[in-house]
């Protein structure tokens, strides 16, 4: 792609992001909603397969679909309540219809088959995009319409952190399980949605640093699906060392940084009398780590095949830089003692 062009969707990818993190209003934020669907479209296709042109078109019409459902939702706000405020939702049918809308943008379940598919036809370095920086916009105008605890958002936090743990589980394409690892991962983030917005955006946080290591890390490695993974060694052994505990911090365990908001969601639940939820969420976080040890046993200690092809990837050379990847896999492997300051920062005093 000429880099005049690239550089212009991602200067539209990252305006129309802004312009939501700013809006107040619906109207505003449908349209900077649609200048990041209609950036990110192009990127998606300029590789000419038919599977991307599959998914992008998948994609296109998953998130027009949303989109028209929340330009329906805030004009039925205006004429139900004769404003146009984001944070000014009292009517219970848009903010129901929105909720679905934004958790259809995002792919929370149960409306979330879209992701995978869409996912698995797109190469490492667009599927990073779409799991991370695609998730922000949406996210920020859940976090401005602070919702209510209704049946609606208690069935998309619980089905998507099940979801999310069961649907990876006989996954063998990566992209397919971080697709699913995501909708888990969101489900946390909407579980504690109403009771801590702060703890929210610091659960989104981490999730964006770990799912940015996973990416970065299977994309230098070239891996596409699990039998790849055990020719990792012969073309980064150290990488090979470090990526069981990325893929292990996804899944939550001490000493490592996703630990740290997993604990507080829970503790924050307890706290909200909620321990028959919280219960219910720690025990889907284990359907998830089974596939995050299932990829880490496949990685390192599987060996690989004794010929050409799982003795000589050593020789290539790749382009990709690395300092972005080591950034993410310190911030993924390390965070976890920064708790205190976390805390100060989430307490309301």
């Amino acid at each position: 792609m000429n880099p005049y062009i690239l550089s212009t969707l991602l200067f539209g990818l990252g305006l129309g992001t802004t312009i939501t993190f700013a809006s107040s209003h619906w109207l505003l934020a449908w349209m900077a909603l649609e200048m990041n669907t209609l950036a990110i479209i192009p990127l998606m296709a300029q590789h000419h397969h038919p599977r991307a042109v599959e998914a992008t078109t998948k994609y296109f019409l998953t998130q027009a679909t949303a989109a028209a459902m929340l330009l329906f939702a805030s004009t039925t706000t205006a004429w139900l309540t004769a404003q146009w405020a984001i944070q000014q939702m009292t009517h219970p049918l848009p903010s129901t219809i929105l909720i679905l809308a934004l958790s259809l943008k995002i792919g929370l379940a149960p409306v979330h088959s879209w992701l995978p598919e869409v996912l698995q036809g797109f190469d490492l370095t667009t599927g990073l995009i779409l799991s991370t920086w695609q998730k922000l916009a949406p996210f920020a105008l859940l976090l401005q319409m602070q919702p209510t605890g209704t049946t609606l958002l208690i069935i998309l936090r619980l089905a998507s952190t099940l979801v999310g743990g069961w649907g990876g589980l006989n996954q063998t394409q990566l992209r397919n399980v971080l697709a699913y690892s995501s909708i888990a991962h969101l489900g946390w983030m909407v579980l504690v949605l109403q009771f801590s917005p702060t703890l929210a955006l610091l659960a989104l946080l981490t999730y964006i640093t770990m799912t940015s290591s996973t990416f970065l890390t299977f994309n230098l490695n070239k891996s596409t699906n699990i039998t790849s993974l055990a020719i990792s060694w012969a073309k980064s052994p150290a990488l090979t060392c470090l990526t069981p505990l990325i893929l292990l911090s996804l899944g939550g365990l001490p000493p490592l940084t996703r630990f740290m908001p997993k604990w507080l969601i829970l503790q924050d639940l307890t706290n909200q009398d909620l321990p028959c939820t919280a219960t219910l969420a720690a025990l889907t976080a284990l359907l998830s780590l089974y596939f995050y040890l299932r990829l880490s046993y496949a990685m390192t200690l599987t060996m690989a095949p004794n010929n050409l092809i799982g003795i000589t990837p050593w020789r290539t050379h790749h382009s990709q830089l690395t300092l972005p990847l080591a950034f993410f896999t310190m911030l993924t492997l390390l965070l976890l003692p920064l708790t205190p300051s976390a805390l100060a920062l989430l307490s309301p005093y």
